[in-house]
C-alpha cells in the first residue's frame, strides 16, 4: 500500500496550487483520504478529508473556503485545490488514508490514519 503526493512548489501569495495523492495497493471507495500539513516547529495540522465512497468532505476552519478536496476513483487519486494561498500556508503537505469505519470522529488526529504519503513542499512567498 502506498500513497504518492505531488504538486507542491513555490507560489506567490494569492496564487494557487493543486496537489495530487495517488493511491496504490488498495482501491478508493472504502477509505477516507485526508490532507495534513506540517510547518517547521509546528504540529501536524489536518486540513481536509474526503470520503472516497460518497464524496463527502470536511475542512478545517483555517482552509475552509480556500481549499477544495476531490477524488477521481477511476484514477485512484485525490486532489487538494488550494487557492488564495498565504505565506502561512507554507509547509510540507501530506496525504493520509484510513478506512472510513475507523476514522469517523477522529478526522484530524494523525494517529488515526494507517497510510501516509511522503509529503510535498509548498512554499508561498509574500
Amino acid at each position: 500500500v502506498q500513497l504518492q503526493a505531488s504538486g507542491g512548489g513555490l507560489v506567490q501569495s494569492g496564487g494557487s496550487l493543486r496537489l495530487s495523492c495517488v493511491a496504490s495497493g488498495f482501491t478508493l471507495g472504502y477509505h477516507a483520504i485526508a490532507w495534513f500539513r506540517q510547518a517547521p516547529g509546528k504540529e501536524r495540522e489536518g486540513l481536509s478529508c474526503i470520503n472516497t465512497g460518497d464524496g463527502g468532505t470536511n475542512y478545517a476552519d483555517s482552509v475552509k473556503g480556500r481549499f477544495t478536496t476531490s477524488r477521481d476513483n477511476t484514477k485512484n487519486t485525490v486532489y487538494l485545490e488550494m487557492n488564495s494561498l498565504k505565506p502561512e500556508d507554507t509547509a510540507v503537505y501530506y496525504c493520509a488514508a484510513a478506512r472510513m469505519s475507523t476514522i469517523m470522529g477522529r478526522l484530524w488526529i494523525p494517529d488515526g490514519y494507517e497510510y501516509w504519503g511522503q509529503g510535498t513542499q509548498v512554499t508561498v512567498s509574500s
